[in-house]
């Protein structure tokens, strides 16, 4: 389902309501993050995380979905953030 950038923060919105994270507060790395999502999942069908190369293999491709598992990642515990900044430590 393609949504504009209004619909995916509305969705990202809800998704960060009850957790540690939030969106990330600066509103133009959010923006060009959307923008990203949104010409991969013109191109892939799918919504993959704009600063994270795919090598073309499903099952690793589907680990750089957004959200993605980003707590489990080496960054969030150094930087607190996911790997592309979108999300950011409450």
């Amino acid at each position: 389902m393609n949504m504009g950038k209004e619909e995916m923060l509305d969705v990202f919105g809800t998704f960060t309501e009850k957790n540690d994270f939030r969106l990330n507060p600066d509103a133009k790395h959010v923006d060009m993050i959307l923008n990203g999502l949104m010409a991969n999942e013109k191109k892939y069908g799918l919504k993959f995380c704009p600063c994270r190369l795919r090598d073309g293999t499903k099952e690793t491709d589907l680990g750089l979905l957004c959200p993605c598992n980003f707590k489990a990642q080496d960054v969030w515990q150094k930087q607190q953030r996911c790997w592309c900044g979108l999300f950011v430590k409450r």
